[in-house]
């Protein structure tokens, strides 16, 4: 038995795609012609669900806007083996889907990233390029690792993933957590490129370069405050600490020469910097213990499913 036996599911998630839609469909089928092929809605204006329908994908719809809120819905509802997911703007490379899937058969992974090389300078912006290169170094950071394409929506995800996946966005930040999850539990992962081409006409990009770049601006302190709460509110506290001691340093030279402290208020400015700095450190060292009983409630989670199986093993 191959890993064409397996039960794939291939997930869409959609927003005013009747334009690419149906050839996005068609070219997954085609890929992978045993999997089953669901698009979910996310109020869509326009033919989406129509055309999808008519392509012979399973539709359905979640009302919660957002492309975070469509896979948390898609994740709780679909139940399968392999979860290919992509957009629906025939921008990805349906024929690259088997190698994934085998590469993650093959290896036992829990997640291969479609790596995107791009086939036309428009379909890749620079301002995507940017926030993407700037995230795949914090993560390495954080992490010790990280992937090449963070923001790609070209995945395959094992069951224990998607399962154990508590999604908490509701944007296009989605792919950054999605890469988190599977760093924070040390997942075995992999990449693989595949072609990336602009979208066929009539279709128009969701993504605004400045309110996204904002979100991943937004992403990255959130994932330290998150992530790392020791180096976060360490740094809090350690800048706090600095300025209290620069405001007394000045007062206890007074204090040396004449015993008396002349500006009180400075005085009381310096002890309540260097209060909050002590308030700042004491929560960074909470909030790690709180991150590491988190982390641990994810891995049992993610053990209690199993793994993808190797039909040559």
């Amino acid at each position: 038995m191959g890993w064409t036996d397996t039960k794939i599911a291939v997930l869409l998630p959609c927003y005013n795609e009747d334009a690419a839609i149906a050839q996005t469909i068609a070219g997954f089928r085609a890929a992978l012609p045993s999997a089953t092929i669901y698009v979910y809605d996310n109020n869509s204006k326009d033919e989406t669900i129509a055309v999808a329908r008519a392509a012979g994908a399973i539709v359905r719809s979640e009302r919660i806007q957002g492309k975070g809120a469509v896979v948390r819905r898609m994740f709780a509802d679909v139940d399968a083996d392999i979860y290919v997911m992509a957009d629906g703007d025939a921008t990805y490379d349906a024929a690259s889907a088997p190698d994934l899937v085998r590469r993650m058969v093959e290896e036992q992974l829990d997640m291969v990233v479609g790596q995107r090389v791009s086939e036309a300078e428009l379909a890749y912006r620079r301002g995507h390029r940017f926030g993407n290169a700037l995230l795949t170094g914090m993560l390495a950071q954080l992490f010790g690792r990280s992937f090449s394409d963070i923001l790609s929506g070209y995945r395959v995800f094992s069951r224990r993933f998607v399962k154990s996946f508590p999604v908490l966005s509701v944007g296009f930040e989605i792919e950054t957590e999605i890469s988190v999850h599977a760093l924070e539990l040390k997942m075995p992962c992999a990449e693989i490129a595949t072609p990336y081409y602009a979208r066929p006409e009539g279709s128009a990009s969701k993504l605004s370069t400045y309110s996204d770049g904002w979100r991943i601006l937004r992403t990255i302190i959130k994932l330290y405050r998150i992530e790392r709460p020791m180096w976060f509110f360490g740094a809090i506290a350690a800048l706090l600490a600095v300025v209290a001691v620069l405001l007394s340093v000045p007062l206890i030279l007074t204090y040396i020469d004449t015993h008396q402290v002349p500006r009180f208020p400075t005085a009381l400015l310096s002890t309540g910097l260097m209060l909050l700095a002590a308030l700042n450190l004491f929560t960074g060292l909470i909030l790690d213990t709180v991150v590491r009983g988190r982390q641990e409630v994810r891995r049992l989670a993610y053990l209690s499913q199993p793994a993808p199986m190797n039909p040559t093993l």
